[in-house]
């Protein structure tokens, strides 16, 4: 099913579902390295007894993005619990951060305790094998790793946050509690379900297969009052580099990164200063989602991809996220109009390395620009030989190349491509035609010559005479 909230910088990229679960997790290629093999990674809350996971069907939601930012404002009301939820999510824009801030609101008469629950089912690299999570304590979270792929996930709870109050905020840095274990083997789902009963086991470690649940106490929420809770995850290639992320966090205040990519992107939207005339306020921010969700689809080394949705993998055993050079070319001209020159260079750069020796592009390629899987064969139906390629795919690329220099004059940009993309590929597309081309033009031009004739004697013309 498609994400209905993608959030990403080039190189962490997480998605939603209609649901408001987190299902996808890919660093540190967009599209590329699928950590959760699109699994539910579930966020739930326990409140005096009572507990509901986010996507249990008596939650009213409300999913939608801050206006033009990649920040979510998801506002979720459960009638039985009496809680009101604001979720505001973003990957920063820069770091590789994924941050989650609730304002948790107590709609009761009577004072309660509010726990809150965030899952992480793993297959990290793509594997549900030799995964590890572990608790460590000089962080104060859940570390997730396998070979070069470290997730440290920690938070902060803010009390209190009283109506109508100007009392200060006790802090409070790390995880109230936790769970690490097995899940998918023996019949064990994993350590959501620990969840359920508002507790959690604080198993240090688990390897294998595995899961982990954090838990954050919102104690002591009076009637109609509100908490905060932070959630973040960091993502790296070690354990020093997350730990130094999750540092920065804490010492810099989660809300600032919070803030400076909500900033980042509400100007990146209005970068052109575009004048709408009078087009609505609806089209005008259809127009500035559609920019920031395309955003997300684009990798930090150019690549342009497809369709970044785990739940297609159980169709085909295969993914949409690859770089067409087609696909990536529609997108890149689209953005080359918006005036969106920074984000086109790179795909064009990229499509400049993949260039095969004979001047054509392949049907499609991963985001670290090696081949994707191919349904192109290297022979016709006859065994005879044959390129496995679609070629309006180099067609394209040359095409837009040529709109984005008429959009920015960018002729620094271009012209070291033009004797490495440009002519090797038009030089190709000339070669590449039906080889009979030329006859079948000539037999056309014959045609309509004989046709003419006719038209003329019927109009009582005569035929001129052939010399």
């Amino acid at each position: 099913m498609p994400r209905d909230l993608p959030l990403g910088n080039g190189r962490l990229l997480i998605n939603f579902d209609k649901n408001y679960n987190v299902r996808d997790l890919y660093w540190p290629h967009v599209g590329q390295e699928l950590h959760t093999a699109g699994d539910i990674s579930h966020t739930g809350v326990w409140v005096n007894g009572q507990f509901a996971w986010l996507d249990a069907p008596e939650w009213r939601r409300e999913l939608r993005y801050e206006p033009e930012t990649l920040v979510t404002h998801v506002t979720l009301t459960h009638p039985v619990l009496q809680l009101q939820l604001l979720f505001n999510d973003t990957v920063d824009f820069y770091r590789t951060i994924f941050l989650r801030h609730v304002v948790v609101t107590n709609l009761a008469d009577t004072t309660r305790d509010v726990r809150l629950f965030f899952h992480y089912d793993w297959h990290i690299w793509n594997d549900v094998d030799a995964n590890t999570v572990f608790y460590y304590p000089y962080s104060q979270g859940l570390v997730a790793y396998k070979l070069k792929a470290y997730f440290l996930m920690s938070g902060q709870v803010r009390l209190p946050l009283l109506a109508d109050s100007k009392m200060g905020h006790q802090v409070v840095n790390g995880v109230s509690s936790w769970a690490t274990g097995v899940k998918e083997v023996n019949g064990a789902q994993g350590t959501w379900r620990d969840a359920e009963d508002g507790e959690l086991g604080r198993n240090p470690i688990a390897q294998g297969s595995v899961d982990g649940t954090l838990m954050f106490s919102v104690p002591g929420l009076t009637a109609q009052a509100s908490g905060e809770v932070y959630h973040w995850l960091t993502a790296g290639q070690a354990l020093p580099e997350v730990v130094e992320l999750n540092e920065m966090v804490c010492s810099r205040g989660p809300q600032s990164f919070l803030t400076r990519t909500s900033n980042y992107w509400h100007r990146w939207a209005n970068k052109n200063e575009e004048n709408f005339c009078d087009l609505s306020p609806e089209l005008i921010d259809l127009y500035n989602r559609s920019l920031l969700i395309l955003r997300t689809q684009i990798d930090f080394e150019g690549a342009i991809i497809a369709a970044n949705d785990a739940d297609v993998q159980h169709f085909s055993e295969d993914s949409y996220s690859y770089m067409w050079p087609r696909d990536g070319a529609l997108v890149a001209n689209a953005l080359s109009h918006a005036g969106y020159s920074e984000i086109t260079r790179g795909f064009y750069d990229f499509c400049n390395v993949v260039l095969t020796s004979g001047g054509y592009l392949l049907h499609k390629y991963n985001p670290d620009r090696s081949w994707g899987s191919s349904w192109q064969s290297w022979i016709d139906s006859e065994g005879a030989p044959q390129l496995p390629i679609q070629e309006d795919e180099t067609a394209l690329v040359i095409y837009s190349l040529w709109q984005h220099y008429t959009c920015f004059y960018d002729i620094e940009f271009v012209a070291p491509h033009f004797r490495t993309l440009v002519t090797p590929a038009a030089d190709f597309l000339v070669n590449y035609r039906e080889p009979d081309h030329n006859k079948c033009q000539a037999g056309q031009r014959h045609h309509r010559d004989k046709k003419q004739q006719q038209e003329n004697c019927q109009q009582g013309e005569r035929p001129q005479q052939q010399r």
